[in-house]
Order: structure tokens, then sequence, then C-alpha cells
């Protein structure tokens, strides 16, 4: 395993928990971090025996933003790259076959909102914050926030957010979509880590199939959305975990699933 100086990685019984670790820097993102998550998540992807993963953060904040110390004085074509980086970090984390539940623990605002939003679910602290303050600092988000934000919460309530630099409280973010729980703060990781136990207890085929087939259709029309999802369908017919789940369901009795 990875020596990582900006993250924690660790497993048990097939759950992964990768928690930024910079709470001097309110767990800023620089080049270090993404390097770190990116080879994590490389990692989990390649390890069978995982099948869940929760991302979370250090002390006071999920991630407070990008580091813009780091940013300040980059070239247009250094900040091109470090677009790219981030964003195809974030994308990485996105499709990985395996659900990843951010658990936001605190301060969520520019890169680190952006960063929640890759994740498949977000359950938030009582105490977290959310916001895109990026136009306080003459830019916009650009680690896919644009994009990922008006999926998530619709066209203009992004705006909103993103044009306004508001920062809203878990409620808020619950009512508009963006996170899906939010918990009293002393419970958000062992709701989380219960949450990922009820995923991992199903078919590991047909949650891999399900997400595959959300992920990529909300880039497609319905049509081949549709047609995409026939197809995943098939993929898990064809598997072993799906003969257990009917012959479990016929047989009454719990399903044993091998992700065969």
């Amino acid at each position: 395993m990875a020596d990582y100086k900006n993250i924690i990685y660790k497993v048990e019984e097939g759950l992964a928990t990768v928690t930024i670790n910079r709470p001097e820097a309110l767990n800023a993102l620089n080049v270090d971090v993404f390097d770190e998550l990116l080879d994590a998540f490389i990692t989990i992807k390649n390890a069978e025996e995982i099948r869940a993963v929760i991302l979370t953060g250090t002390g006071r904040a999920f991630v407070a933003g990008a580091d813009i110390a780091y940013m300040k004085d980059k070239t247009a074509s250094e900040l091109r790259d470090w677009a790219h980086k981030a964003q195809g970090v974030m994308e990485y984390i996105e499709n990985i076959e395996k659900p990843v539940i951010a658990a936001v623990n605190g301060f969520a605002l520019g890169g680190g909102n952006e960063l929640s939003m890759a994740a498949d679910i977000r359950f938030a602290s009582d105490k977290a914050k959310f916001g895109q303050p990026e136009v306080n600092l003459g830019i916009f988000p650009f680690f896919g926030g644009t994009q990922r934000l008006s999926r998530l919460v619709g066209e203009g309530t992004a705006k909103y957010l993103i044009f306004s630099a508001e920062m809203i409280d878990a409620q808020e973010a619950y009512r508009i979509g963006l996170v899906q729980k939010v918990f009293p703060a002393e419970e958000l990781l062992a709701e989380s880590e219960k949450f990922a136990r009820l995923i991992m207890s199903k078919s590991p085929i047909g949650v891999k199939m399900a997400k595959t087939a959300i992920t990529t259709g909300l880039n497609l029309d319905i049509k081949s959305g549709i047609a995409l999802e026939a197809e995943a369908a098939v993929s898990t017919f064809c598997s072993a975990d799906r003969t257990e789940g009917m012959s479990a369901f016929l047989e009454k009795r719990g399903a044993v699933f091998q992700n065969k």
C-alpha cells in the first residue's frame, strides 16, 4: 500500500474509506491530493474484495476548496493542465464501478463540493456547509462543477448558487437534492458505513450495472439510454448472481452473492 501523506486509506471487510487529511489547510485540494486520490481509487478499482467506498475529510472540513495559493500564479497553460488533472480525477471517481458515498463532515466549498458531486451519493453532517464561491475570486467552478451541479439540482438552482457564491447549510442542500440524507455530526460516519454495507449485501453485479446505466445514460438521449439499459440487463441476467438471487427469492431464503 502506498505511503500517503495527504489522505488516509483503509479497508475493513470489503469497505474502503478514503479520508482527505490536510486539516491545517481545511483539506484544500492541490496536485498531491489529486495524485493520491487517483492512486487510491485505482487500487480500489482493481481490488476485487472491495465492494463500496466512503469518501470523507478530517477535522472541520470535507474539502474547503482548491488550494488558492497553489493556483494563484499559474500561467494559462498550467491552469489548463490543472483543470484537466482535477476533472480527470473527478471523472475517475464518478465512473468507478463500485458505489462511492461522500460523507460530507464539514465545509464542502468550491472543489470540495465538486469532489462530493463525483460520488454516487452524498450524506451530510448537520454541520456541513456547501457552496461554489469561485466567482468571488474572479473565476468559476472548473473541476466539473458547472456540469454536475446543474444535473443534480437543475439549471436554475445551479446558476443561482454559482452566480451568487452563496454558502448553504446541510438542510438546504437536502431540500434542493444536493445531498440525500443529513445526520448529526457524531452519527455521520456510522450511518454512511451502515448504508454502504446495505449496498454491499446486494448483488455486486446488479449494483455495478445499475451505476453504469445511470451514470452513462445521463449523458445520452433517452432512446440511447434505454438501449444501454437493456444491454446492461442482459449482462446481469447472464450472471450466477442473477440465478442465485432469483432462486433465493423463490425459495424464501437470503441470497448469497459471489460477484460472478
